[in-house]
């Protein structure tokens, strides 16, 4: 984008109360099209619902330039667990109430929301075990601490080839490239079932049109760069590219999903 658009991009972390101090920073900033949000739908789809209040108003406070790419997780349990596919262990756990924990990157994650996605659709709980992030989680199902846990997909991958965990499911609805032997959550028993971590570019509401879709059309075109695209694809993260036209739909899509979840499952930040 920036030799594109033959200006310098500067990449500002900051972190904190699951993403929302970014995503207020954002907020406040002038509507020039200099200062822009890269998000994931655990802040600006997730975090609103979990949250009693935010010092932005999360519908009304940006303008979506691009739905940039989505990653799938895999559902992976111990290999200590006896079931070798989706419909054995939910029978498993259908049969032990609370007898298995499950690890998530932390309360509000994408992993924590796709669990209680899963037990909400098949009728089952788990103890839920909060690490700080998605790779302590990840490292606490290799040691059994806790018996499931969904992984990134390109964080999975190893683990699974190397027999340090199993795979149940693909949260998406179509089968991962990188890993087309594992069947999806919907396809194996739960039709329907569909999780992913999205990732989006995001603007403060006011931005100019033209301004939007100078950028829109920048992202477009350095997603499509055959190096950009490579690199993406390799870890396992799978290219949209949708414009501003598919934001809102797709954002009051993905707010009510999570949003209903967050509320049937009672799901609070303490």
């Amino acid at each position: 984008m920036s030799a594109d658009l033959g200006q310098p991009f500067v990449v500002e972390n900051r972190p904190g109360a699951t993403g929302t101090l970014g995503h207020n920073y954002v907020a406040r900033s002038r509507p020039d099209g200099t200062t822009l949000l890269l998000g994931t739908n655990s802040t600006y789809a997730i975090a609103p619902h979990l949250t009693a209040s935010l010092p932005y108003d999360n519908a009304a406070a940006f303008t979506g330039i691009s739905l940039i790419a989505s990653s799938p997780q895999i559902l992976c349990v111990h290999p200590d667990v006896p079931a070798r596919n989706l419909a054995e262990f939910l029978a498993l756990a259908r049969a032990r109430p609370d007898a298995f924990s499950f690890g998530t990157s932390g309360i509000g994650g994408t992993s924590h929301l796709a669990t209680e996605m899963l037990m909400g659709m098949a009728g089952f709980s788990m103890v839920h075990v909060p690490y700080r992030g998605g790779g302590p989680a990840a490292q606490a199902l290799l040691a059994g601490e806790t018996r499931v846990t969904f992984i990134d997909l390109i964080t999975a991958l190893p683990f699974i080839a190397g027999g340090q965990v199993r795979a149940l499911g693909t949260s998406t609805l179509r089968r991962a490239a990188l890993a087309p032997e594992v069947p999806t959550i919907a396809e194996a028993g739960l039709p329907g079932f569909d999780s992913s971590t999205d990732f989006a570019l995001l603007a403060p509401a006011g931005t100019p049109d033209a301004v939007v879709r100078q950028l829109a059309a920048a992202s477009a075109a350095a997603l499509r760069a055959p190096e950009v695209k490579a690199k993406l694809e390799a870890a396992g993260i799978t290219i949209l590219a949708e414009g501003p036209e598919q934001w809102p739909g797709y954002f009051a899509r993905e707010n009510a999903k999570w949003g209903g979840i967050i509320r049937a499952r009672s799901i609070r930040v303490p």
